[in-house]
């Protein structure tokens, strides 16, 4: 080949990208991957933070519901800007993420119980506001019954524990911690239907009241149910099989999984 010949043929080559050119473009994929997973790391972290916002909401809302706090409770319906703010930020930077990486395996997993947990998050900041409209619909001085508030304070001392151990449980990627989540689920509805009970044999005077903490109860109750979802949600990441943990349809506590025909779903 000529001199002249041999010159083309290596600037043609270094036009199209010769084998010595692979280098930077994969040096530029790894920091791109870098970028990504960092990124991930943030949204994570904000959504995570989400469930501390849930609790702040909880304490504050039960401090009321035990006070006949009217004034507590209307900041408790305020504050739900916080949260839909914080589900609005990770549900929109996820999706500004997948515009620009394409995650695979166990990326795309956790992108996809994020998406699930900030919405259980959103739904539990409005059961929160739920009991604080709940609230001064009874008045200031309202014909309190005690034993059906210290059920109350329990169920929410329980759906707060559930709130908590949700959130180490999907950071720590603990199984057996989320799993865990279902026992204590189980007070939370057998407190539900106590509550429920003790409504009904309330008398006239305090009819009113009573059927505005059965709604106070069912709230607490479906607080208790988003945790486990986001605790389902940590065996999704780990595993890659999604399968649900309780079903009211097994009252005995039976587990989906357990039935002989149930499959578990694949991701």
């Amino acid at each position: 080949m000529s001199p002249e010949s041999s010159a083309s043929a290596t600037g043609v080559q270094a036009s199209l990208g010769g084998p010595n050119d692979g280098a930077p473009p994969a040096a530029g994929a790894q920091q791109g991957r870098a970028h990504f997973q960092q990124q991930l790391q943030e949204l994570e972290s904000h959504a995570l933070g989400g469930l501390d916002l849930i609790v702040e909401q909880l304490d504050r809302v039960l401090e009321a519901l035990n006070h006949q706090d009217v004034e507590l409770a209307q900041m408790v319906i305020a504050d739900d800007d916080r949260v839909d703010g914080r589900y609005l930020e990770v549900h929109q930077g996820i999706l500004s993420l997948l515009a620009l990486q394409a995650p695979v395996a166990g990326d795309l997993r956790l992108v996809a119980a994020l998406l699930h947990m900030i919405k259980h998050i959103e739904r539990m900041g409005d059961q929160c506001v739920n009991i604080a409209k709940l609230i001064p619909l009874s008045g200031h001085e309202p014909p309190v019954r005690p034993e059906v508030l210290q059920a109350l304070s329990k169920m929410g001392a329980y759906a707060r524990s559930e709130v908590v151990q949700s959130k180490a449980a999907f950071a720590g990627r603990d199984v057996g911690l989320a799993e865990d989540l279902v026992r204590q689920d189980r007070e939370i509805n057998r407190l539900n239907r106590e509550i429920f009970r003790m409504a009904l044999d309330i008398g006239d005077d305090a009819r009113e009241w009573a059927m505005h903490m059965i709604l106070v109860a069912r709230a607490l109750e479906r607080i208790g149910d988003n945790a486990v979802d986001i605790g389902e949600q940590v065996a999704f990441v780990v595993t890659g099989l999604f399968r649900e943990f309780s079903d009211s349809s097994h009252p005995a506590g039976g587990r989906v999984d357990a039935a002989p025909d149930a499959r578990p779903e694949t991701f």
